[in-house]
């Protein structure tokens, strides 16, 4: 929960909890946990996968994986709820699954990977950054990059159309956590000269 509350003051606007193998009522804590560490910061806290959990929580949002519940679907959902504000994300692989979770409903897409990277190997090979910059160019809804994604690279993907990036390594190391996150929200914000 530490890494989690320290993303969030660091200005991370975003925060998934991606806890697969937890139990759901366990899942359940720690997601209330979770939104209990990031409200002050004002960060959006998202569940994988799990629309009912991220329901029940107050959780602002949940991120769907590409084999999962459509993004219509989850929006139906959610709007029976009467949940105006909550986020929706959804995973795309290429250009026919990020236009089908727009269609959809999605409020953003997480597209990759884009770069090898070993926990992104079972999705296919990388995209690269001319798919990226297709996909940005189709799709009118906010892009995040994922897949391989470092300091060294993740301007690229920012010049070449995304709005932001998803990662596990780049924010895993407390030691860097929030020099990475101010790192990348700098080159990220448009400057005001």
């Amino acid at each position: 929960m530490a890494l989690i509350r320290e993303a969030a003051a660091a200005g991370c606007q975003l925060i998934q909890v991606r806890e697969r193998d937890l139990p759901a009522r366990r899942l359940v804590e720690f997601v209330r946990e979770a939104i209990r560490a990031t409200r002050p910061y004002r960060a959006r806290l998202l569940v994988n996968d799990r629309l009912d959990i991220a329901l029940a929580t107050g959780a602002d949002g949940v991120h769907l994986r590409a084999s999962s519940l459509p993004a219509s679907e989850a929006r139906r959902l959610v709007a029976k709820q009467g949940r105006s504000d909550f986020l929706i994300g959804a995973s795309a692989h290429s250009l026919t699954e990020a236009q089908a979770a727009e269609a959809g409903g999605a409020d953003f897409i997480v597209f990759g990977p884009i770069y090898d990277t070993p926990s992104k190997r079972p999705y296919g090979p990388p995209l690269g950054l001319e798919r990226l910059a297709e996909v940005c160019r189709v799709v009118r809804i906010p892009i995040l990059a994922i897949g391989g994604i470092h300091l060294n690279n993740f301007r690229e993907v920012l010049r070449g159309g995304a709005v932001g990036i998803a990662a596990i390594s780049l924010f895993a190391d407390r030691d860097t956590l929030c020099g990475n996150i101010k790192t990348i929200l700098a080159a990220s914000l448009p400057s005001h000269q």
